[in-house]
């Protein structure tokens, strides 16, 4: 049951009682559709569609959790405040936030972590590898390259180590394919341009999962063949 901590993560709430209406209009996740134990993937656009902030979105205790890079949360922050006009919602950030992820397990916890953390679905990952988000201070058992060999053998793609924040649609980046993109709720910031790409089929650029007897050459290296 291999468990790392995620030290690069912060953690947003939107709540009050207009959070979900207004998160609904802006991100491209269908927030009807994400069920209460999982962090489902999710990202607000820029007009022209393309990903300025990605995160992980679960529901809590009169709101929502926003599970994201930390180097982010501060411009994330001050972009949903921005939004929020006259919106019933508090945006907060939390001071010690602790994320960790878990996989290879039935995603249980014990009765003596149970009041402490939360245990939801990573709703990125197909559930037969049951790999769970954890908030809370969870022990971590390995380091975080095992957690970055987890994800690129799934091809889950994250902002930072994997395409530049404003250079990647939805699409590029498998949102489509895991449940990050809401194609029948209504209009969101840069919907129109996802969802002619969508119903279009223009997509140029897709994740795709490479193994090689050889090493594999650096990022950016031409493919020819």
């Amino acid at each position: 049951m291999p468990t790392i901590r995620l030290t690069d993560r912060a953690l947003l709430t939107v709540q009050g009682p207009d959070a979900e209406h207004f998160l609904q209009n802006i991100v491209t996740a269908d927030l009807d559709r994400l069920e209460q134990g999982v962090a489902g993937p999710c990202a607000l656009l820029t007009p022209q569609g393309k990903i300025l902030f990605d995160f992980l979105i679960s529901r809590m205790a009169g709101g929502f959790r926003l599970d994201c890079r930390t180097d982010i949360a501060g411009d994330l922050r001050k972009r949903l405040m921005l939004y929020r006009l006259r919106a019933k919602v508090e945006i907060g950030e939390s001071e010690q936030p602790l994320v960790a992820a878990r996989w290879d397990s039935d995603s249980s916890i014990s009765s003596t972590e149970s009041t402490a953390l939360q245990v939801l679905r990573d709703g990125r990952f197909p559930e037969p590898a049951n790999v769970s988000r954890i908030y809370g201070a969870a022990a971590a058992t390995e380091d975080a390259e095992a957690y970055a060999q987890l994800r690129v053998r799934h091809g889950i793609a994250e902002s930072g180590s994997d395409y530049a924040l404003g250079d990647a649609f939805p699409h590029d980046v498998l949102l489509d394919q895991m449940g990050g993109v809401g194609f029948r709720k209504g209009c969101y910031i840069g919907q129109e341009v996802v969802s002619r790409m969508q119903h279009r089929g223009t997509a140029r650029r897709r994740v795709l999962i490479v193994s090689s007897e050889r090493p594999l050459p650096p990022a950016g290296t031409e493919v020819t063949a």
